[in-house]
């Protein structure tokens, strides 16, 4: 069994998920709790990866809608 990603790891290959256009700019990431699954990780870990992610206007959140790509991602 593969060991999980650090949080800095996990912030990693969510850049590297959008810059590879998996998630396109203006795209809805999936969920903290299909991300914590995926990546066998808590719900905290992915929830402090998308608020540092936020910070640096790579991700938006939208109330009420989810997290979604920034339309000119800044990775």
């Amino acid at each position: 069994m593969p060991i999980p990603p650090t949080m800095d790891e996990l912030i990693e290959d969510l850049v590297r998920r959008i810059d590879e256009g998996i998630y396109p700019p203006g795209t809805k990431i999936p969920s903290t709790k299909e991300l914590s699954d995926y990546y066998d990780v808590s719900m905290s870990t992915v929830s402090r990866a998308v608020a540092k992610l936020r910070q640096r206007g790579i991700l938006v959140g939208r109330p009420g809608r989810g997290v979604f790509v920034a339309e000119t991602p800044e990775s």
